[in-house]
C-alpha cells in the first residue's frame, strides 16, 4: 500500500513539474522529468481543441533475420495500420491505446526526426526505439512471423478522400521508407 502511494505521489509531482511553467526544479531536473513523462504520460490539450489529420497513414513493417553468414532473409511487408483498424472495428468501446498508440508514436517520431531520420536528441532516440518496439511486438504477435533481428518501416501517406469521391483509392502523397533498425531478437 505504501509503495503504491509513493509511486502515485512521484507520478503526480513529475507530471506537475512537466506541465508547470518553467521553474528552478523543472530546469534542474528536466531530464529526469522528461524520462518519466515521455512517451507514456505525454500531455497535450488536443481534447479541447482537436486538430484532425488531413491525411491517412498506412504504416507497414517488414522484418529481416541474419542467419549463418552475412546474408539477410527479408520478410514480406505487414500492414500494422490494418491490425489497428481491425482491433477497433466492431468494438462498442474500443481501446484508446488500440486506436492511437501507433499513430502517436509515428507523429512523435516525425516531430523529433524530421525528414532525414536522424536522431538529434535523447528524446529522438527514445521515440525511435518506442516506434520500433511497437512495430516489432505487433509483428511478433502474428502467426508465422518467425524469428527476426531487424525491422524496417514504410509509411504511405494518403490524402483524405473528398466527399463523394467513391471507392477510388487516392494516390499517395508520400511513401517514406525508414532505415533498418536492430531490435532485440524476436522469435517463436
Amino acid at each position: 500500500m505504501a509503495l503504491c502511494l509513493a509511486a502515485t505521489l512521484v507520478h503526480v509531482v513529475f507530471v506537475f513539474f512537466h506541465v508547470a511553467p518553467a521553474n528552478p526544479v523543472s530546469s534542474r531536473y528536466g531530464k529526469q522529468i522528461n524520462a518519466w513523462v515521455y512517451p507514456l504520460f505525454e500531455q497535450n490539450w488536443r481534447l479541447f481543441a482537436p486538430n484532425p489529420d488531413s491525411v491517412n497513414r498506412r504504416i507497414l513493417a517488414r522484418t529481416a533475420h541474419t542467419g549463418s553468414g552475412t546474408s539477410m532473409r527479408v520478410g514480406p511487408w505487414f500492414d500494422l495500420t490494418a491490425v489497428d483498424a481491425g482491433g477497433v472495428e466492431h468494438q462498442p468501446f474500443p481501446s484508446h491505446t488500440a486506436q492511437n498508440m501507433l499513430r502517436r508514436a509515428w507523429t512523435s517520431y516525425v516531430e523529433t526526426h524530421g525528414e532525414d531520420d536522424t536522431s538529434r536528441s535523447e528524446r529522438a532516440v527514445m521515440m525511435r526505439e518506442y516506434l520500433s518496439n511497437i512495430a516489432a511486438d505487433r509483428v511478433a504477435e502474428q502467426d508465422g512471423a518467425g524469428a527476426f533481428d531487424f525491422i524496417q518501416l514504410r509509411v504511405v501517406t494518403l490524402p483524405v478522400p473528398a466527399p463523394g469521391a467513391g471507392d477510388r483509392e487516392p494516390k499517395p502523397v508520400e511513401n517514406r521508407l525508414l532505415p533498418w533498425w536492430k531490435v532485440t531478437s524476436h522469435g517463436k
